[in-house]
């Protein structure tokens, strides 16, 4: 700010250009930031769903129907969500001069859930677990 005898005090043409730089650096910055963090929320929430697809499907198998060897696949009640169960009897690795006497056996269970994100991206998410079931004749 420039003062001379006789003239008014105020801001030059130099002055207030580069303040208008400076708003639109920290506001274009802020908007990056804002934007980035509504993209990571909006794949977070996918993710979820996601993860709740897959639980719910590890949860079902074996419920209605006996526990077999299979794959079965279907949609969620979302359709952007495919889901894969594979179901395979789990190598116990035992000793083969001593086999394990059980009308029981377990089972691997694995789940993949696809989807087709919002940024434009396949994405999977996969879980497993070991399930007992009656053992294969």
């Amino acid at each position: 700010m420039r003062t001379s005898r006789g003239a008014q005090a105020g801001f030059t043409l130099i002055e207030v250009v580069v303040a208008f730089v400076v708003l639109t650096l920290v506001f274009s910055v802020g908007f990056e930031i804002f934007s980035t963090g509504l993209a990571r929320a909006g794949m977070l929430e996918e993710r979820s769903r996601a993860l709740e697809v897959a639980r719910s499907r590890l949860d079902d198998v074996g419920m209605e129907e006996t526990i077999a060897a299979g794959a079965t696949q279907g949609e969620a009640q979302d359709p952007r969500f495919h889901w894969t169960t594979t179901v395979t009897p789990y190598d116990e690795e035992s000793d083969p001069m001593h086999p394990i006497q059980s009308s029981y056996a377990l089972y691997r269970v694995d789940v993949t859930v696809d989807w087709h994100g919002g940024d434009g991206k396949d994405h999977s998410l996969a879980l497993s677990t070991l399930d007992l079931g009656p053992r294969p004749q």
